[in-house]
C-alpha cells in the first residue's frame, strides 16, 4: 500500500470527537441512543477499515442487536472492540494464527465477561500478531495492520488492531493485553493512553495458571486519561482483588512525586534520540508541575532480558509442540510463522538455560522492588524508537534478524510483566517524522493510583495531539 498521510474517521456524527466517558453520558441521559452510537461506529469502521486492516472479524449484526437491549454499567451503550486472542460466544479466535480453525467460541472468556460488563458493545476482534509473540502487526492471516497516522508504518503489536481502531476515532476505547508489552507499544505507536495494571488486577487471561511466571496481563487502549480510570475503576466493580490496593475513583492529580528516568538499556544499545527527547520533554514537565525528577542509572541488571526472552521461546515451544492440547485440538502447527518457529527452536538449543532464567525470573519481583526505594515513579521511553516501517519487524524477515531488532525496540517493558508492577505509555513525544512516541511511566505493585494521577495532571498541562481532536 502507497504510503500517505493519517487516517481519520471522525465526521459529523453522533461520536464526534468524544471520549467513552462522554458517549456513555450522552446515552444515558438520553441525548442520544446506544443503537445510534453503534451505528456511527460500524459506519466509521466500514470506511476506515478498508486502509488500516485492523478488524479480524466483524460483529456488526450481533452489536446492532446488543445496542437494542437495556444494559447498564459505566460505559453502557458504548462501541468497542475485542482483541482476537479472548473467546467471544459465536466468534471464532485466531489469536493471529493460521494454525487454529476458524470456528466458533462456545462461551465468552472470563476477562471478555468482565470487559463486557461495564457495558460495552463488541462490534468484532481486533488484529494481533501472532499469538502476540511480536511488537508489531503483521500478521500473515490477517495482512499487515496500519498505523492510522501514517500508512505503510506498524501501530504496533500485538494489540495493534485496537490501537488502531482507537488511534483512528472507529471507538474510543478497545481491549488490549500485554505479555511483554502489548498495550503500551501499541499506545506508544498510535498515540494513546495505555495501562498495563498490576498482576492479578483485573480477570487473568484464561491458562495463565500454567506459566511459571505470570506474564500476561489484561487491559485496554483509550485516547484520554479519564477512560482509563473510569475503566479501572468499575472493572474493579466485577472483580476486586483483596491483595491489591483499590484504585477507586481517580479524577484528579495527587501528591508531589519523586520521580526518576533513563532512557538507556546500556552504553551499546542506545535509544533513538526522538525517544530520548521524548523523555527529557516529560522530565521538564514534571519538574514544572513540582515534581522531584532526576536522571538514575538503568536499575536493573543486563541478564534480564536475555532470561526473558528464553521465557518468551518457551512459550513459543509449548504452543507449537503441544498446541492440540493447550490451544485448540485442531491447531495446524505447519501452518505457523518462520519466528515463531524460530522461537520455538531457540528455546530447544538454550534449553539447559531455562530453569536458572525462571528462577531468576521469578526472583526479579524484589529486585524490581528495590528499584522504587528512592522513587515513587521511574520513567523511561515506552519503546527505543519511532513506529518501524511495516517490514522491519514483519514476518518475513528472518529469525536471527527478527529476534535481534526486536530486542533493541522493546527492552523497557518487559520487566512490569514479570516483576507485576504497573506502568502506563502516555504519547508526550512525536519522531521528526511526526509520528508517535510513548513515554512510560512505572509504579511498584498495586500503585495504579499515583500513575493514574500523575497522567491527569501531565495531559492537563501538556495535551496530547490526537487524529480525532
Amino acid at each position: 500500500m502507497t504510503k500517505t498521510s493519517a487516517v481519520t474517521a471522525v465526521c459529523d456524527d453522533v461520536l464526534g470527537t468524544s471520549d467513552a466517558v462522554e458517549i456513555a453520558r450522552l446515552i444515558r441521559t438520553g441525548q442520544i441512543q446506544s443503537s445510534e452510537a453503534v451505528d456511527a461506529a460500524i459506519a466509521r469502521a466500514e470506511r476506515v477499515n478498508p486502509s488500516l486492516n485492523a478488524i479480524a472479524t466483524s460483529l456488526f449484526e450481533s452489536a446492532r442487536q446488543q445496542a437494542q437491549r437495556p444494559c447498564s454499567g459505566a460505559f453502557a451503550g458504548v462501541p468497542s472492540f475485542i482483541k482476537d486472542n479472548e473467546a467471544v460466544a459465536g466468534s471464532a479466535v485466531l489469536r493471529g494464527t493460521r494454525g487454529l480453525p476458524r470456528k466458533p467460541a462456545e462461551e465468552s472468556s472470563p476477562f471478555a465477561k468482565q470487559f463486557l460488563s461495564l457495558g460495552l458493545v463488541n462490534l468484532g476482534k481486533t488484529t494481533m500478531s501472532e499469538f502476540g509473540f511480536t511488537g508489531t502487526t503483521e500478521a500473515l492471516v490477517y495482512g499487515p495492520t496500519h498505523n492510522p497516522w501514517k500508512l505503510g508504518f506498524s501501530p504496533g503489536g500485538s494489540s495493534g488492531g485496537s490501537a488502531a481502531l482507537v488511534a483512528a476515532g472507529v471507538v474510543p476505547i478497545a481491549h488490549a493485553n500485554d505479555g511483554g508489552g502489548s498495550t503500551r507499544i501499541p499506545a506508544s505507536c498510535c498515540g494513546l493512553v495505555g495501562l498495563k495494571p498490576s498482576r492479578g488486577r483485573v480477570v487473568e487471561m484464561e491458562g495463565s495458571e500454567l506459566f511459571p511466571v505470570k506474564i500476561v496481563h489484561q487491559g485496554m487502549l483509550s485516547r484520554t486519561v479519564r477512560d482509563t480510570a473510569v475503566f479501572f475503576h468499575a472493572a474493579e466493580r466485577y472483580y476486586r482483588n483483596p491483595k491489591l490496593p483499590e484504585i477507586g475513583s481517580v479524577t484528579q492529580p495527587g501528591r508531589r512525586l519523586r520521580i526518576g528516568f533513563f532512557t538507556e538499556l546500556d552504553e551499546d544499545t542506545p535509544s533513538h534520540p526522538d525517544c530520548v527527547a521524548a523523555v527529557a520533554d516529560a522530565a521538564k514537565i514534571c519538574e514544572a508541575l513540582g515534581h522531584s525528577v532526576e536522571e538514575v542509572p538503568r536499575p536493573f541488571d543486563d541478564g534480564f532480558l536475555a532470561d526473558f526472552f528464553l521465557f518468551w521461546a518457551m512459550l513459543a515451544f509449548a504452543a507449537t509442540r503441544f498446541g492440540t492440547r493447550l490451544v485448540d485440538p485442531d491447531f495446524d502447527r505447519t501452518k505457523v510463522e518462520e519466528f515463531t518457529e524460530g522461537l520455538a527452536r531457540y528455546f530447544k538449543e538454550n534449553v539447559r538455560g531455562a530453569p536458572m532464567a525462571i528462577w531468576r525470573l521469578r526472583k526479579f519481583a524484589r529486585q524490581y522492588a528495590r528499584g522504587f526505594d528512592d522513587y515513587d515513579v521511574l520513567m523511561n521511553p515506552t519503546v527505543t524508537m519511532p513506529p518501524p516501517e511495516h517490514g522491519y519487524i514483519g514476518p518475513e524477515v528472518p529469525f536471527e534478524a527478527l529476534l535481534e531488532r526486536l530486542k533493541w525496540f522493546i527492552p523497557f517493558t518487559p520487566t512490569q510483566n514479570v516483576s507485576g508492577g504497573p506502568a502506563i505509555s502516555l504519547p508526550l513525544g512525536r519522531s521528526k517524522e511526526g509520528l508517535p512516541l510513548g513515554v512510560q511511566f512505572a509504579a511498584p505493585l498495586g500503585d495504579e493510583r499515583t500513575l493514574l494521577e500523575l497522567a491527569f495532571e501531565i495531559e492537563a498541562a501538556a495535551p496530547w495531539p490526537s487524529l480525532v481532536c
